[in-house]
């Protein structure tokens, strides 16, 4: 498993990430028509979205995304807080969101979908 500290330095996240490739609608404000693009990866705490065109870092984000099954939708606002520009080989372009406002049915569903991802991975190895 990679080591996300920088450097020896302190880890910079709070929650553990899983991988998970899911279409997330997202729009900056209510006048933008809603952008579709496949998250990397969930966290308790956020996700990261790729997107060769990620909005700057502070920027307030409105997502909605499915469960797989299309049956429960998850929706809520997030805070863009990190952004890999593209062009870097280094990394996958895209921005790092911060769930800021989800109601506790929509935490609750993203609880379920890193528990479960976190099982299948340990199942898995």
């Amino acid at each position: 498993m990679a080591d996300a500290s920088n450097g020896g330095g302190e880890e910079r996240r709070r929650y553990e990430r899983v991988p998970l490739s899911l279409l997330v609608q997202y729009r900056v404000n209510t006048f933008e028509d809603f952008l579709a693009e496949y998250s990397a990866d969930i966290s308790v705490g956020g996700m990261f979205i790729r997107t060769d065109e990620p909005r700057e870092e502070g920027s307030m984000i409105y997502l909605q995304f499915w469960l797989k099954d299309g049956t429960r939708l998850i929706e809520g606002l997030g805070r863009v807080v990190r952004v890999n520009p593209p062009g870097d080989p280094e990394r996958v372009a895209g921005m790092g969101i911060e769930f800021v406002n989800f109601d506790e049915a929509s935490m609750a569903l993203i609880h379920e979908i890193v528990e479960s991802r976190r099982a299948q991975a340990k199942d898995g190895s």
